[in-house]
C-alpha cells in the first residue's frame, strides 16, 4: 500500500456546500480517490452533526445561507479545531488571509488541483 493510499484510508474529508450537485460530484471524486467522505448541506448541519472531531480536511463553499464558509472556519477556530480548509467558490476573490486555509479554488474545480490541495492539507 502506498503512503498516499494509507493517508486516504485513514482520513475523513468533509464537504460542506449548499449545492447538492457540487456535494455529489465532490463525494464521487474523493471516494474514487480512496478518501472517506462526509457531505453536509450547510455549516450548521456540519456543526450539529458533531463532525469536526473526525474531520481531517474540510472542503467548504464560501457563500452559503445561514453561516458562510468563512464564518464556519472562524467558529471551528473558536472551538479549538484546526482543520485544514479548502474553500471553493463561484467568487474566488476572497482577498483576506485565513489561518489553516490551504486554497481557495473557483467553481467548477479542476479535479487534479483539488486532489493536490487535499494531499497538501493532509500533510499539514
Amino acid at each position: 500500500m502506498t503512503q498516499a493510499s494509507q493517508i486516504s484510508n485513514a482520513t475523513t474529508i468533509a464537504v460542506v456546500d449548499d449545492d447538492e450537485s457540487v456535494r455529489t460530484a465532490l463525494d464521487s471524486l474523493l471516494r474514487s480517490s480512496g478518501y472517506k467522505v462526509r457531505t453536509y448541506c450547510s455549516a450548521i448541519e456540519f456543526l450539529d452533526a458533531n463532525a469536526p472531531p473526525s474531520t481531517h480536511c474540510l472542503i467548504s463553499d464560501i457563500h452559503m445561507p445561514g453561516m458562510s464558509g468563512v464564518e464556519l472556519h472562524q467558529q471551528l477556530g473558536a472551538m479549538g479545531f484546526r482543520i485544514p480548509t479548502i474553500f471553493i467558490t463561484a467568487y474566488p476573490d476572497l482577498g483576506v488571509h485565513i489561518p489553516r486555509l490551504v486554497a481557495c479554488l473557483p467553481k467548477p474545480c479542476d479535479a487534479d488541483r483539488l486532489l493536490d490541495c487535499v494531499e497538501t492539507a493532509l500533510r499539514q
